[in-house]
Order: structure tokens, then C-alpha cells, then sequence
């Protein structure tokens, strides 16, 4: 049930994003820039996308094997699309996404409960180079393994289903990434914050499949404050009436 729950909640995120005009905006500030690299990346992958398989298995000559090998080929290109659409998420997020993470998050909550929470006593600068520094565990040490992990992978015949599994587990991190704005910009303890993650990781997992699909990806990465502040702020509550 809760894998199903993180789906529906990305999606109305998502939907609430594009009918608002404000969250529109800053969303399709950052689908411009993640679609602009991800584009790029992803050329890559597909130019190389055969070479990369023949690390692993040597294209036949002909035969039903061949035809085998073909499948397997562009069905690699369609996972590592994908990872070209995280990847390009993570640059993004290097230069000035977090900070729009934030005002989405921002604008979602005032929306939904009509005041925004945020610490009284932190500077704005204070408070941004602290958001950054939350990325750091949230999104670019996991990501980054995952990539090494995927790299190393590929040395083995057991490189596809790596690239899969690693792939899921990014997503998940990713989708903690949003799921844990208004805690981190509450300044919420982090081992308070990865406990919570830790207890909903199928509901995270939910979450994130849909950042699997490419370039559908693009979308819901860019959108997906809403859904995370969406879901942090049912989860106050529920620990509140608990």
C-alpha cells in the first residue's frame, strides 16, 4: 500500500504543480535546465550505447542470438537514458536547483496549511548553505556510489541487472530528496529525518519509480517538491493526531 501511495503522491504533486501558475514557473525553470543536460547526456549514451554492451557481450555474428543481443541493447539505452535524466538532475541540483526546491516547497506549504514554518533565528544565507549541505547525503554521495557501483558492474556479466537495481535505489534516495525539504528547512536533526526515510522506504520507493521512465523522468524530477512537501506535511499531522 505505501508503494502505491508514494506513486499517487509524485503524481499529485505533479498535477498541483502544473495548475498552479507559481509552482508552474519555477518547475519549468528547472525542467529547462535538467532537460537541457539530460538531452546531451543521453546523446552520449545512445552514441555509445553499443560499445558499452560489448564490454559485456561481444555482438554475435547473426542468428536468434543477435536478435537477442539487439533487445538487450536498446533496452540497456532506455535504462541508461534514464540515469542520463538523474545525472542531469544532480548537475542541476549543483548550481542553483536546490534553491528552487525550496521555494516550491515554500509555496506548497503556505498553499496547503496557510503559513510557512521555517526557522526565526537563521539568516536566509545561513539557511541556503544549509540546504545545499543537505544534498550532499541526500542525493550526491548516494547517486555518486550508485554511478561507481553501475561502473564496476559493467565489469561482470551481471552489469544490466545492476544498472537496474542501482537505478532503484537512486530513485529512492531521490525521492528523500524531496520528501525531506520542510524537515531539513526546520532544521530538523538528520538522524531524526534518515530514521523517517528509513521506516517509509517503500512509500519512497513508490515515489520514485516514476523517475525511472525517460524523460518522463525530467518532469516529475522537476516537480517533485510538491509531491515531497505534499507528503511531509501529511505526515506531521498524522504524527500529531497520533
Amino acid at each position: 500500500m505505501d508503494l502505491f501511495k508514494g506513486i499517487v503522491c509524485n503524481l499529485r504533486g505533479l498535477i498541483l504543480g502544473l495548475r498552479t501558475p507559481r509552482l508552474f514557473l519555477v518547475g519549468m525553470v528547472r525542467f529547462l535546465v535538467t532537460v537541457g543536460l539530460a538531452i546531451f547526456f543521453s546523446g552520449l549514451i545512445l552514441f555509445w550505447h553499443q560499445e558499452l554492451l560489448n564490454v559485456v557481450w561481444t555482438m554475435p555474428e547473426s542468428g536468434p542470438i543477435l536478435f537477442l543481443w539487439k533487445v538487450v541493447s536498446w533496452l540497456l539505452s532506455l535504462v541508461l537514458s534514464a540515469i542520463a535524466g538523474l545525472f542531469s538532475y544532480i548537475l542541476a541540483q549543483i548550481f542553483f536547483s536546490v534553491f528552487l526546491m525550496d521555494i516550491m516547497s515554500r509555496i506548497t506549504e503556505r498553499m496547503v496549511t496557510g503559513v510557512e514554518v521555517s526557522p526565526q533565528d537563521s539568516s536566509v544565507l545561513k539557511l541556503v548553505f544549509y540546504l545545499l549541505m543537505q544534498e550532499i547525503p541526500r542525493a550526491f554521495i548516494p547517486l555518486l556510489a550508485v554511478a561507481a557501483l553501475i561502473t564496476l558492474g559493467w565489469l561482470t556479466p551481471f552489469g544490466p541487472a545492476i544498472t537496474v537495481v542501482s537505478s532503484i535505489v537512486a530513485t529512492t534516495f531521490l525521492a528523500w530528496d524531496n520528501t525531506d525539504l520542510v524537515a531539513a528547512r526546520r532544521l530538523d536533526p538528520f538522524k531524526i529525518r534518515f530514521a523517517e526515510f528509513k521506516r517509509n522506504l517503500l512509500f519512497h520507493l513508490g515515489f520514485g519509480l516514476w523517475f525511472l521512465i525517460p524523460w518522463v523522468n525530467i518532469i516529475f524530477l522537476s516537480f517533485a517538491p510538491v509531491g515531497g512537501t505534499l507528503y511531509a506535511i501529511q505526515t506531521r499531522e498524522n504524527n500529531k493526531n497520533g
